[in-house]
């Protein structure tokens, strides 16, 4: 297995005129949900539900449905209104890279990892990124997904000027198996 593929590290100056809007985002605000195209409606909630342990929160009809983690109204959105049927988009194309699912302990990134191996789910990579550590996969209709948590802020790697010091390692999934609930 290897770690997640080297990319650019270019640091782009993020205080550009052309990029940094006058007022900022509120610091409260959070990517919500994940909505998904897939092209089999079953096959996804078999991975989503069956593999990965979602709840299902409502369904509509045999096109779309709505999932879970804990009582929330959805996380993940699913729908087949222009993709039933459908395939991926070729590689080179732009579109979605991955989407990230975080656990709340490490213990729950083992927890989803047994469940991948027991479905017999192909992981892509594994990495540990010093602040965090991820799993890569994709989901039957190759949208790519991480699995990770993040470690205490404490723990995470700083440069000498106390900026962020992130990596790329391989994740010894054998130790990260050894993690129990």
């Amino acid at each position: 297995m290897k770690a997640e593929p080297e990319r650019d590290k270019t640091i782009y100056n993020s205080q550009a005129p052309s990029t940094q809007s006058k007022t900022l985002i509120d610091p409260m605000a959070r990517i919500g949900h994940v909505h998904l195209k897939v092209a089999n409606l079953e096959r996804a909630l078999n991975f989503y539900c069956g593999v990965l342990g979602f709840q299902l929160t409502q369904r509509y009809g045999k096109s779309a449905a709505f999932l879970s983690a804990g009582n929330y109204h959805h996380h993940i959105g699913l729908n087949t209104w222009e993709s039933l049927g459908g395939s991926p988009p070729p590689a080179g194309s732009t579109g979605l890279y991955h989407f990230a699912i975080l656990y709340p302990t490490r213990a729950g990134l083992a927890d989803a990892l047994r469940r991948l191996n027991t479905a017999g789910i192909h992981l892509d990579g594994a990495s540990d990124h010093g602040l965090s550590e991820a799993l890569y996969l994709k989901d039957p209709d190759q949208n790519g997904i991480e699995l990770y948590w993040d470690k205490p802020e404490s723990q995470w790697p700083r440069a000498a000027d106390g900026s962020l010091d992130m990596f790329t390692r391989p994740l010894d999934l054998t130790d990260l198996l050894s993690q129990r609930s």
